[in-house]
């Protein structure tokens, strides 16, 4: 059975079973309890992380104490406080897991040293680069431009299992609206 990080790496490019056992060599793997963080806000965020099973959110709360989800994760996602990661800076968001969950992540310092000698995973981590931007940007611009009800339609239609796992008041908290207005939504 091919591992499930080889078939996610191969949508973007091929590789050997030696370049994939080299790829898998500079990740770790990790079991994480719903409920359990992974990323904290204020700590120094040094790990990416791919999401095997689970599902994750991503988010920071107001000094009001309001919630506000960034993102989703779930099942071949990738999932960071990109900005820390990269920066290697202090996380302004918290990651915690919505599921219980199993997690394959990569330090900054392997990624670097695999990107550097292993230049078809700089294109890979590129690409994803490229796709998580257009995916930001189309979120940007459904929350300018649509209304709630339209951003609603929008997540059901893309991530129909999201509903299933997620409780009500977390897509509330993702679309920017009360768990009231959501239910008004769904009537």
């Amino acid at each position: 059975m091919t591992h499930p990080l080889r078939q996610h790496i191969e949508e973007i490019i091929h590789l050997t079973d030696e370049e994939f056992n080299f790829v898998l060599s500079h990740f770790q793997q990790i079991k994480k309890r719903k409920h359990q963080y992974i990323v904290q806000e204020g700590e120094y965020v040094n790990r990416e992380y791919w999401i095997i099973k689970g599902c994750l959110k991503s988010y920071f709360i107001t000094d009001r104490g309001k919630e506000h989800i960034l993102q989703f994760g779930m099942e071949n996602w990738w999932i960071t406080d990109y900005e820390a990661f990269i920066k290697q800076t202090k996380s302004k968001i918290s990651i915690d897991c919505i599921e219980d969950s199993e997690l394959l992540y990569i330090t900054y310092e392997n990624r670097e040293k695999l990107t550097a000698e292993m230049h078809k995973m700089e294109r890979f981590w590129a690409k994803k680069s490229k796709m998580g931007r257009i995916a930001l940007q189309n979120r940007v611009l459904s929350l300018l431009k649509n209304s709630t009800k339209e951003q609603y339609e929008m997540l059901l239609e893309q991530y129909p299992k999201l509903f299933q796992r997620v409780p009500k008041k977390m897509i509330a908290a993702y679309l920017g609206v009360s768990r009231e207005t959501l239910s008004r939504l769904n009537s």
